[in-house]
């Protein structure tokens, strides 16, 4: 007879226990919580959740910062069988309401702190129970383990991982533990993940990098793991030496943020071996700065995208030598290929759509039929990311498919006029993008963070040094800070809309 044990999230935290019950697996405020009470913190949250009457397969939002208690949601929902939905804690009410409404949740656990949002919220059909997740937390930290028998599959929904929002409204990617369990294992491999690093998770549990890229590996390997609410440059540093912290994943905007710091290069960081990068696009001048200040610490660049739980593509520290612009090489449980617009394969070196088959894919985007057979079609993941890959398999990206300007009818990559503006020492942090504009299509426009007085002729005369002519920005514009998603995205949907005006002037 065979049997088949079906493998969930949840089994693998109960395994990571049974390992080390005793061993620490989350500081976070002032609590710590061992593998064992973790464990069954969950079993009782599952329990919790179903006697309030929800039913295997509805829905759960969770509105909240980094805690323990979102933590123990996610876990929670895992073993009850139900669906995790996280929602950007920086939502407004219109926004809250979306992802309530589309996802059709049954419930909704927020913080305390937005408790007059969330009495705000529109009614929606589906919704039935309300709580908070310090509620949830405290209600869950000791007591009896009640019994729960739900049968969780792992072709199961864990989750609906909502996209970015960076170019539309938000699809929710349905994840399963299947998927999820593929995704860790992949990242354990191409990250060197190892139970005795000491990692810092700071950026938000709702985004997929840092949940499911780092926190969940790490917790089913049985490290310690550290917790803090939000990436703060100035605590950032302060943690990464005190704690002799030893692994650590950040944005590009909070790494640049980091190097600028007047205490960074004061701060000892010689505990810190392993340096994670990933979200969006590095600038090269940043990274170089950061390799020569940690000459000790390996760099990784981490790529990928939300519909694949997320990570695709790795850039190993002995890589970095040869190809600092790569991103890597697809993972352990990625085939990636780079077609044209016909579909069909380019040759080493030339620009096309990178697509993806795995068992790390969603299974689709929730009640978007449409959308989840345009992303599908030919039966791989079309990524929407325009990229380049050499002979030996790297993968370099040159932009997004929607972030490329047509300039004159020429096609021009963010990405490359933003690494020139970089290499400006009076420039923080840039983002490019194209308005439209009645001789050129679009023109390209530079949004720029400074650390000093310079001004835009400066820095167009800059970037016309080191780019064509076509290449370099018609227009710089200053900002205080750039808009971003509380993953540390450059939001430029939002910069293109800011600057409406400055296109339409153009059309006079």
């Amino acid at each position: 007879m065979t049997l088949h044990h079906s493998s969930t999230i949840p089994d693998a935290l109960t395994r990571a226990a049974a390992r080390a019950p005793e061993r620490v697996a989350l500081h976070f405020a002032d609590r710590s919580w061992t593998y064992r009470a973790l464990d069954e913190a969950v079993t009782r949250a599952a329990g919790r959740l179903l006697a309030a009457g929800l039913r295997p397969g509805e829905r759960v939002a969770a509105l909240g910062r980094n805690s323990d208690g979102y933590l123990l949601l996610f876990l929670a929902c895992a073993r009850a069988g139900l669906v995790h939905v996280p929602v950007n804690h920086h939502a407004t009410a219109a926004e809250l309401h979306y992802f309530v409404e589309q996802s059709q949740s049954a419930a909704l656990l927020h913080d305390a702190e937005y408790a007059e949002r969330v009495a705000a919220l529109a009614p929606t059909p589906a919704l039935r129970h309300r709580a908070t997740l310090e509620e949830l937390r405290e209600a869950c930290a000791t007591g009896p383990l009640p019994e729960v028998t739900v049968p969780v599959r792992d072709e199961d929904l864990v989750q609906l991982l909502y996209t970015s929002g960076t170019t539309g409204a938000p699809k929710g990617a349905m994840m399963t533990h299947r998927a999820l369990l593929h995704q860790y294992l992949s990242c354990i491999v191409a990250l060197d993940l190892r139970e005795q690093d000491r990692p810092l998770h700071a950026l938000p549990l709702y985004h997929s990098g840092q949940l499911h890229v780092f926190l969940l590996p790490y917790l089913l390997l049985g490290a310690v793991n550290h917790l803090v609410v939000a990436p703060e440059p100035t605590d950032l540093l302060g943690r990464l030496g005190r704690e002799a912290i030893t692994s650590f994943f950040a944005p590009p905007t909070v790494w640049t943020a980091l190097e600028a710091h007047p205490d960074f290069r004061a701060t000892d960081l010689g505990a810190l071996r392993k340096a994670y990068y990933g979200a969006s696009i590095m600038p090269a001048p940043v990274l170089a700065r950061l390799r020569e200040a940690l000459p000790a610490t390996g760099f990784y660049n981490c790529f990928g995208q939300s519909e694949a739980g997320p990570l695709t593509c790795v850039l190993r520290p002995e890589e970095h030598a040869e190809r600092p612009d790569s991103a890597g090489r697809p993972v352990l449980f990625v085939e990636a290929r780079v077609v044209d617009e016909a579909g069909a394969e380019v040759a080493p070196g030339e620009v096309g759509e990178i697509l993806y088959r795995s068992p790390q894919l969603c299974t689709g985007y929730w009640d978007k039929p449409q959308e989840s057979a345009e992303a599908f079609d030919g039966s791989w993941f079309h990524s929407g990311d325009l990229v380049r890959r050499d002979a030996d398999g790297y993968v370099f990206v040159v932009d997004r498919l929607k972030d490329v300007i047509n300039t004159g009818g020429v096609l021009v990559a963010s990405r490359e006029v933003e690494d020139v503006l970089y290499g400006h020492p009076a420039v923080r942090e840039a983002a490019v993008i194209g308005l439209p504009h009645p001789r050129w299509i679009e023109a390209v426009t530079a949004v720029v963070v400074a650390h000093r007085p310079v001004t835009a002729e400066e820095l167009i005369a800059y970037a016309g040094e080191r780019l064509p002519a076509f290449k370099a920005p018609k227009e710089v514009h200053f900002a205080d800070e750039l808009p971003k998603n509380a993953a540390g995205k450059l939001l430029k949907r939002e910069l293109r809309e800011r600057l409406t005006g400055s296109a339409a002037r153009w059309q006079n």
